[in-house]
């Protein structure tokens, strides 16, 4: 019996471990040491786990050209603590941001601080402690 017992322990261990486990990735991607600002219009909010999404149209300051930018934020309940509502950006509305972009140099960068058009500041958030963006 003791056998039976230590065979079905080693296969719901194998079992366990044959699951697939979700991991988190890494911000690496982004550039930490540089943030940059952008002026924009809001193309699409997308407010959902495991990151909320901002997309905005901006005009890129080294070239004068327009570019599509998509923005990645925090997970809704960490945006919640930070004041941030599902329903607070649309498609049309203008917009500020300080972001660290991607290494890679595409239009594409980790959120740090959200301006409204009505001069409300929106930080990123923190998992712990409070985040301070002046």
């Amino acid at each position: 019996m003791t056998r039976i017992h230590g065979l079905l322990v080693a296969l719901a261990i194998s079992a366990a471990a044959a699951v697939p486990v979700g991991a988190h990735h890494s911000f690496a991607v982004y550039e930490p040491t540089l943030q940059i600002k952008l002026a924009g219009v809001v193309t699409k909010f997308k407010w959902a786990n495991p990151h909320v999404y901002l997309e905005i149209d901006a005009t890129d300051a080294k070239t004068g050209e327009m570019r599509h930018w998509l923005l990645e934020g925090a997970s809704t309940s960490i945006l919640n603590r930070a004041g941030w509502k599902f329903n607070m950006l649309k498609p049309g509305d203008m917009v500020s941001v300080i972001v660290s972009p991607l290494r890679t140099g595409e239009p594409a960068a980790l959120l740090k601080q959200l301006t409204l058009a009505d001069g409300r500041k929106f930080g990123n958030g923190a998992a712990a402690g409070k985040v301070t963006i002046e």
